[in-house]
């Protein structure tokens, strides 16, 4: 009777939290997401108020702002697809050495896959069958091994090119909101203003979007996104304006 009213009171608390998915497939390439868009916003923004702060004309303005986020969405996507690439082929090196040790040194490893499944907090009792069920087939055993040893589970490998592409393309998008008021034939100040009010908002916004899958505080993770950048462009204008007075 114990044992029902448990399993009833445990089916009315599942009744009561609704079933929340994960992330799913784009779950690695968050980080890429975030970052790319994030350093266009800020990156461009602290060019743009630097120049602005060192009294530079609007049309001089654009063309930096432009250059800039070209130069940072290229430098952003051939970094993203370089660094993914080799962590990449270091997990397929990985793979093929792990291969060669479950060949001709399998007991140790199955001995490390014990080790491994204890660490986990596995009960005494469950090791040894745990550890069979994975040792009696190799590739079984590798793919454990990959999971455990090295953190690399296939369904989250990421793709060099969806990276490059990910965080070039989003950077692009985060420089507009710097380089579009220029586009307007304004004052340096009134382009900066509009820039500034744009690069808030889109901070902002990054901020909030981000917890879709960190399920954090919307508003708190927005400020802190504008705050950091805020502060930044505060430093940038200032130091524009230092160096503008010193040798333009």
């Amino acid at each position: 009777m114990v044992g029902v009213t448990w399993s009833l009171e445990q089916d009315s608390e599942q009744e009561q939290v609704p079933y929340e998915p994960h992330v799913g497939q784009s779950r690695q390439y968050w980080r890429d997401i975030i970052l790319g868009v994030n350093d266009g916003l800020v990156s461009t923004y602290l060019l743009v108020a630097g120049v602005v702060g060192a009294g530079l004309e609007s049309r001089t303005i654009l063309l930096t702002a432009v250059a800039g986020a070209v130069a940072g969405a290229v430098s952003m996507g051939a970094g993203e697809y370089l660094a993914t690439r080799t962590q990449e082929e270091v997990f397929d090196a990985e793979e093929r050495l792990e291969r060669t040790h479950i060949k001709h040194f399998k007991p140790q490893e199955v001995e490390q896959m014990r080790g491994f499944i204890r660490d986990m907090g596995v009960s005494e009792d469950a090791v040894e069958p745990v550890v069979r069920a994975f040792a009696e087939d190799d590739e079984t055993l590798l793919n454990a091994m990959k999971a455990l040893e090295f953190g690399i589970i296939d369904s989250e490998r990421r793709s060099p090119y969806a990276a490059m592409i990910a965080s070039g393309l989003l950077f692009m998008l985060g420089s507009l909101t710097s380089a579009v008021p220029f586009f307007f034939d304004v004052a340096p100040s009134t382009g900066l203003f509009w820039a500034s009010i744009a690069t808030a908002v889109g901070l902002f916004l990054v901020g909030v979007a981000k917890t879709r899958v960190t399920r954090t505080n919307p508003f708190t993770a927005g400020l802190q996104n504008l705050i950091i950048a805020g502060l930044g462009g505060i430093v940038a204008f200032y130091i524009g304006r230092a160096f503008g007075a010193t040798f333009i």
